[in-house]
């Protein structure tokens, strides 16, 4: 922890440093220095990263780099709101053995075999992240993980990882799936039926790469998990009960109403000239009130012992953070001098763009950083460039490369979070890091090269 703290601080010291020699004004480097304090302290210091997020927001505060305003405009207040909804939702359906009922007939019906359970769950984790969205995805399948593994008595980190690495690749497939996907589409003009056409089978090449790798690197938890089987299944034997059928069913309509809502909510809104993401949010809202609703004499309990409060509220300390990189002008900077630094060259140009979004996103958020290069792209556009395959670059760039870091994406963060609520054991940066490169890096340069051939 000593020798963690003194190359923490170093580190700190030496970007600040060299942030000054880059030539940003005071206000830059202080808003950078604040926001590598942040993540550095997040990375080293993981079990601690709330309160490094919460000195990182009142420095900002103090120095006069963020105000009120602008705290609550870049907390992302709209995605707490609908986490908080979908947990409430989770956590009912958990109460009642929704998903342990599932997890029971998918293991009648494929039987207790590991690599088809996985390969499986992986395949339907991406399909739902297309469909609905990466944090309604990995909620339900991480609980749904959650539930098979302890069937078994088997370790669910490396099996939760692996879900969410296909979650996030299977956000990229439409233009619903993942937020910068509606933020591409809005700011390019692009469609569901271009998603389809371009996005979808570049998501299903990374998949397809991404099963067999997550397979091979956690070939000895699965070879664990094989070897419980046969005590798994005679301990299920033991504890087996009765199910209330008619209490099922009540969860099940409640599961599907929710994902049919959260489906059509696009479409909806635009029938019904709302704005946009209102049912959305709507949705999960009302989702949580019937769930509450369902379960009166332990609402109150739902809401403060299934609500993952410490995980939210770093989310909106890290998002204010960031966004006061765009706040201060800090990140146009840095995306201008990309821009000057390859000379304008369209083909170059769009692997930098792609990559260092990609790398951004590891260590930012996909949403911010993906934000930081939209109105580069915009600008671009306007100097008679073909900027299709930049918009296609910064997509896959933010959902594959989602998957480095433990704070790549929200999924990531939501799934480590029900792992620690419910204190199934901790995810380290290190333990993440790995695996995360093994398969962030071939799926991006895949979805590089698939989008180059296309368009140069």
């Amino acid at each position: 922890m000593k020798w963690k703290g003194i190359v923490y601080i170093l580190i700190i010291l030496g970007l600040s440093l060299l942030s000054s020699l880059a030539g940003f004004s005071t206000q830059q480097v202080l808003s950078l220095s604040i926001f590598f304090m942040v993540i550095f302290g997040t990375i080293f210091f993981w079990q601690f990263r709330l309160p490094f997020a919460l000195i990182g927001i009142s420095l900002l505060l103090a120095f006069g780099l963020l105000d009120i305003p602008h705290l609550i405009e870049f907390a992302g207040l709209e995605i707490i709101l609908f986490l908080i909804g979908m947990m409430i939702l989770v956590g009912y359906l958990e109460e009642n053995q929704f998903f342990e009922t599932l997890v029971n007939a998918l293991v009648q019906y494929i039987g207790p075999r590991p690599v088809v359970l996985l390969v499986m769950l992986m395949a339907a984790g991406a399909v739902s992240a297309a469909l609905v969205d990466e944090v309604t995805s990995i909620l339900f399948m991480t609980a749904t993980m959650i539930h098979l593994t302890s069937r078994f008595g088997v370790n669910p980190i490396p099996f939760v990882i692996m879900q969410v690495f296909a979650t996030n690749i299977g956000s990229s497939a439409t233009v619903v799936g993942n937020p910068i996907g509606v933020m591409i589409a809005l700011r390019a003009g692009l469609t569901f039926q271009d998603f389809l056409r371009w996005a979808s089978p570049i998501s299903l090449s990374a998949l397809l790469v991404t099963i067999p790798l997550s397979l091979l690197y956690y070939s000895k938890a699965i070879r664990g998990w094989k070897q419980k089987v046969i005590s798994g299944e005679r301990r299920e034997r033991e504890t087996s009960s009765e199910r209330n059928s008619r209490q099922w069913f009540i969860c099940l309509a409640l599961f599907i109403g929710t994902i049919g809502g959260l489906i059509l909510h696009a479409p909806l809104e635009k029938l019904l000239g709302l704005q946009k993401n209102a049912l959305l949010i709507g949705v999960a809202m009302m989702a949580a009130g019937i769930s509450l609703l369902l379960d009166r004499s332990r609402a109150r309990e739902l809401v403060e012992k299934r609500v993952d409060w410490w995980t939210l509220t770093f989310f909106m300390m890290l998002f204010a953070s960031v966004g006061t990189l765009k706040y201060a002008g800090t990140t146009e900077i840095v995306a201008q001098s990309l821009v000057s630094w390859v000379g304008g060259n369209p083909r170059i140009l769009f692997i930098v763009l792609t990559w260092v979004s990609g790398i951004l996103t590891g260590f930012m958020d996909n949403v911010l950083a993906v934000a930081t290069f939209i109105p580069v792209v915009q600008d671009i556009a306007k100097t008679g460039i073909d900027v299709t395959p930049y918009w296609w670059g910064i997509l896959f760039g933010g959902t594959l490369f989602g998957n480095l870091t433990m704070i790549g994406s929200t999924a990531n963060i939501v799934a480590i979070g029900i792992i620690e609520r419910q204190k199934l054991g901790h995810v380290t940066f290190g333990q993440w890091l790995k695996p995360g490169a093994i398969v962030s890096i071939p799926t991006l340069a895949i979805a590089t090269f698939l989008i180059y051939l296309q368009f140069y």
